[in-house]
């Protein structure tokens, strides 16, 4: 059957207008009203200049379904993931191509109690129906478009995550790149004892620093930098729809989400022994000894969000973390968020009375890990089969992709979703030379 380019494993992403146009944006709505047969959808835009009339033409296909929708304008995605449930609406749309270069956008969707919907769990249907026009009828009563500015009660919600009043009075740079975060970080300075650095606060379309991906090195410099003229307790940047955060210590070094993950775990199971930590299988060991230690259960997912939030619901997990710094809460109605770790590592800090890199140095001397490093190639399935042969004698495990274990070293190798890119992670027991001759040994056999 034809397929549309911009639909994706986890959402719809493209070019616009070749791949995402209004024309399109207005047939998703009439099929997603459809598909979830949707009373009140949320709707919810970032800072690309195609959104506003992507949002208005989406807006237009789910009521002429007869579809009710909620307009929460310019905000991130975890404010729809928010909202969904807070506006008790059978399903949510953000409209946001992410970190994606400027001329990208795109749509998250959820489902009643903000379940997402992924292309295995309706945006394949939701694809069919526009294929054959079968938009169902368009209702005789057109639905309602009702303005609404959830902020405050967002901002409120984080409330059961932390405690403002552990927090010390840090000195933070808070870097939202130009994307939605500025609009979220004004919102709770006020509620919060540190003193704000903002860089790039101001949302802009024309993204004038580059486009907002803190996990691209280039990106990094304008948090370091400022962390280091400031003299700063921590630095924290977002990408343009704010669903993750990246963390930058006191001495300006980029602390791997990997760590962070451990992190978050140590803190939540502090004050909720017992309960269970979703993970994903890239890097492993250090989450799995913090869990171990801090009296939890760790449980293992497949990579990527519709896959951690449905495992983190099938165990009833408090957390779910992946090293790509998409962080997960159950009260959060198990959906990902840049702001909560944001308010969590600073009460960790406070708590502790450590600085980030005290806290993280342990963890990367017990566990050093090479980051995930990306090689475009021809055959990525060809390719890891490939190298399951030639790595024999370690455990294998295929919950995502390939990992072998051997007693001071491991490694995990997955192809992406939508490229031609096989993704390699390796870690080791306390041996930095030997993570980094495995990395580079792996990539010359991966790029040979």
């Amino acid at each position: 059957m034809e397929k549309l380019n911009s639909f994706k494993a986890y959402d719809i992403r493209g070019k616009v207008p070749s791949e995402l146009n209004p024309d399109l944006a207005y047939k998703i709505g009439r099929a997603f009203a459809k598909h979830v047969n949707a009373s009140k959808v949320v709707v919810g835009y970032d800072i690309r200049k195609s959104s506003v009339e992507i949002s208005e033409a989406l807006i237009n296909g789910l009521t002429d379904a007869g579809s009710n929708v909620v307009n929460i304008g310019l905000c991130g995605t975890e404010m729809i993931y928010f909202s969904t449930p807070y506006l008790n609406a059978d399903g949510g749309i953000m409209i946001t191509a992410s970190h994606n270069p400027p001329e990208y956008n795109g749509m998250k969707f959820v489902k009643r109690d903000s379940v997402p919907v992924g292309y295995d769990s309706g945006l394949n249907i939701v694809e069919e129906m526009i294929l054959k026009n079968d938009l169902g009828v368009i209702s005789a009563k057109k639905g309602s478009v009702e303005k609404v500015d959830v902020m405050e009660a967002f901002i409120n919600n984080l409330n059961k995550f932390y405690d403002p009043k552990k927090i010390k009075p840090f000195k933070v740079v808070v870097n939202a790149g130009n994307g939605c975060a500025g609009l979220a970080i004004d919102a709770i300075e006020s509620k919060l004892p540190i003193k704000m650095i903002k860089v790039f606060n101001e949302p802009n379309s024309d993204f004038p620093n580059g486009v907002p991906n803190p996990l691209l090195i280039e990106n990094r410099k304008p948090t370091i930098d400022a962390v280091l003229k400031n003299n700063a307790d921590l630095g924290v940047a977002w990408d343009g729809d704010y669903d993750r955060c990246f963390f930058t210590d006191e001495k300006g070094d980029f602390i791997e989400g990997y760590y962070i993950v451990g992190l978050l775990a140590k803190s939540i199971l502090k004050k909720f022994p017992g309960e269970r930590i979703v993970h994903d299988p890239r890097l492993v060991w250090n989450t799995l000894d913090i869990v171990e230690r801090s009296k939890g259960v760790a449980v293992q997912s497949v990579s990527g969000h519709a896959f951690i939030k449905q495992k983190m619901r099938e165990v009833n997990s408090i957390y779910g973390g992946e090293m790509s710094a998409h962080h997960y809460f159950r009260d959060n109605a198990y959906s990902d968020s840049g702001m909560i770790p944001f308010l969590l590592i600073m009460q960790l800090m406070s708590e502790e009375d450590k600085t980030l890199s005290d806290l993280v140095e342990e963890m990367i001397a017990t566990f050093p890990c090479s980051g995930e490093i990306n090689s475009t190639i021809a055959d990525p399935a060809g390719k890891l089969k490939e190298i399951e042969k030639i790595y024999t004698g370690g455990k294998v495990e295929k919950t995502d992709g390939l990992s072998v274990e051997y007693d001071d070293w491991r490694f995990n190798l997955r192809m992406s979703n939508t490229e031609p890119i096989i993704r390699l992670n390796v870690e080791s027991k306390g041996d930095v030379l030997l993570m980094e001759e495995k990395t580079k040994e792996l990539l010359d056999i991966i790029r040979a």
